[in-house]
């Protein structure tokens, strides 16, 4: 690979689920009008060399990726599976609490997807965009925890909570990944 090809990582805008503090995992949820008019705003933010408009198949990704995508005048989004949030198990549709805390292992929850294979789907995820659209700058609209646990297992780095429309780019050259910025903050600015 000797193209570089740049990703904006981009979690989906805020669900009612969002809103009451739910774990949604693979709960397909959709938008709120927030989660809308956030979305809106992303693509405020990005500029005009994005060449490409990908997200999650759920339906919070994919109404995420649409408004982007109209709002920078390119087609899309093209779903990719791998893009798909964390299967949180049992504890889908919980809140904190007691009945939450039933079902907590430790890194997770009964019948969940571990960390680890969140991380190793993720890297998988961003290598098949860079395979794909080599030398082309990608939108990417995921989903908070497989945003954090695949920028977390790429750079072996404590990431932040992913906020709702927020963009974290990577790039990829000769040299391998790059982390450019993290909900909007230039990676060297994370502390």
């Amino acid at each position: 690979m000797t193209e570089t090809t740049t990703i904006a990582l981009i979690r989906h805008g805020q669900t009612p689920w969002n809103a009451e503090f739910r774990i949604q995992g693979r709960t397909d949820i959709d938008l709120n009008d927030t989660g809308r008019e956030q979305a809106r705003f992303a693509a405020k933010e990005l500029d005009d060399s994005w060449n490409i408009v990908t997200s999650s198949p759920l339906s919070r990704a994919s109404e995420t990726a649409a408004i982007i995508a109209e709002g920078l005048g390119l087609s899309g989004p093209a779903h990719v599976d791998h893009l798909v949030e964390r299967n949180f198990g049992r504890a889908e549709g919980l809140t904190a609490g007691d009945e939450l805390e039933a079902v907590r292992l430790p890194g997770g929850f009964v019948d969940s997807e571990t960390e680890a294979e969140v991380s190793a789907r993720g890297l998988l995820a961003l290598e098949h965009l860079r395979d794909t659209y080599a030398g082309k700058n990608v939108i990417a609209v995921s989903h908070g925890s497989f945003i954090r646990l695949t920028l977390q297992g790429l750079f072996d780095l404590t990431m932040p909570r992913i906020n709702n429309a927020a963009v974290s780019i990577v790039t990829f050259t000769p040299d391998g990944w790059s982390l450019d910025t993290v909900n909007g903050v230039p990676a060297h600015e994370l502390v």
